[in-house]
């Protein structure tokens, strides 16, 4: 008897519409990386220790690298490119920037992910706390600073702004 190498899955990438016939032991990133174009999602160490995997499902930052895209089927993927081109996280983007919270980039595109979860509900927190809710994610350019930086500032901004009443 064979067994079943292939699925067919409907999901949402992005708020765009999905149907595929994938292996069924591909990874969710090689599917968004490889059959989709969609290479903000890196592949570090494929063991969902780096973090520069991140994706969100159903709006859930997750692990690209551990998750397989047949478990993907019927959800709502968000990624990198989805996330900016949304709009959602240009201040946090501006910052990176502004700071300097990026050098190589590799870890930037699931540090950003990691970080739009945390500036969702915002609310005071202390830089030991921001640097926890980022601990998920390596980065081996920066060590940090930069990077908490940029986030407490967007925090600071969002709360300021009367974002966390939402």
């Amino acid at each position: 008897m064979d067994a079943v190498t292939r699925a067919t899955i409907t999901l949402s990438v992005n708020g765009e519409p999905i149907a595929a016939t994938v292996p069924v032991r591909q990874h969710l990133v090689d599917f968004l990386r490889e059959d989709l174009g969609l290479t903000g999602s890196h592949l570090g160490c494929e063991h969902g220790v780096c973090g520069a995997c991140t994706v969100r499902v159903d709006g859930i930052a997750v692990r690209g690298c551990l998750m397989l895209t047949v478990q993907a089927d019927g959800r709502r993927i968000e990624t990198i490119e989805g996330l900016s081109e949304s709009g959602a996280i240009a201040d946090l983007q501006a910052e990176f920037v502004a700071r300097n919270a990026l050098q190589c980039g590799f870890c930037t595109s699931g540090m950003l992910i990691t970080a739009a979860a945390l500036l969702e509900r915002p609310r005071a927190m202390s830089r030991g706390e921001i640097r926890e809710h980022l601990s998920g994610n390596y980065c081996r350019c920066t060590g940090y600073q930069a990077i908490v930086d940029a986030v407490a500032s967007v925090l600071a901004g969002r709360i300021a702004a009367g974002a966390g009443d939402r």
